[in-house]
């Protein structure tokens, strides 16, 4: 299931971003690239207004930045690893070394929660560690198709 919403060139194992705002780019950025069709600004408003509500850590080390955009057709989604870690939110001391940016549309609202349900599912499972080892964004895209 989570191989539907990824794709290998969507898969960044070694960000060049060191802020929060700059992943964030990083990230829609690959998805403006690999789906001419959407507009990378209107993509990224969508990321942004959902992140000024509420930053989306949702393990020590990993957030989950997400929005609702009208542009896009059920959901899609970008990987992004930091091997240095980001500041990601001054609440939260520990630094960010993975992101899982998904962009939806409105009627996509419940199946979000159950991609965000399949994500953590695998976060729990495989170690963050092994994540980051990996040697290509193709095995990292394995992973979700095999899980």
């Amino acid at each position: 299931m989570l191989g539907m919403f990824f794709d290998p060139s969507r898969i960044k194992l070694d960000l060049e971003s060191r802020t929060k705002d700059d992943v964030l780019e990083e990230l829609v950025s690959m998805i403006a690239e690999s789906c001419p069709e959407y507009d990378e600004q209107e993509l990224l408003e969508a990321i942004i207004l959902r992140e000024e509500k509420m930053a989306t850590i949702v393990m020590p080390g990993i957030a989950m930045p997400h929005g609702h955009c009208e542009a896009i057709h059920g959901i899609i989604g970008a990987i992004g690893i930091s091997r240095e870690g980001i500041e990601y939110d001054e609440l939260d001391e520990d630094p960010v070394h993975l992101f899982f940016m998904l962009l939806m549309d409105e009627s996509s609202k419940e199946r979000d929660l159950r991609v965000f349900s399949h994500l953590l599912e695998m976060l729990h499972s495989t170690s963050f560690d092994v994540i980051k080892s990996m040697a290509s964004s193709r095995e990292l895209y394995d992973l979700l198709c095999d899980f």
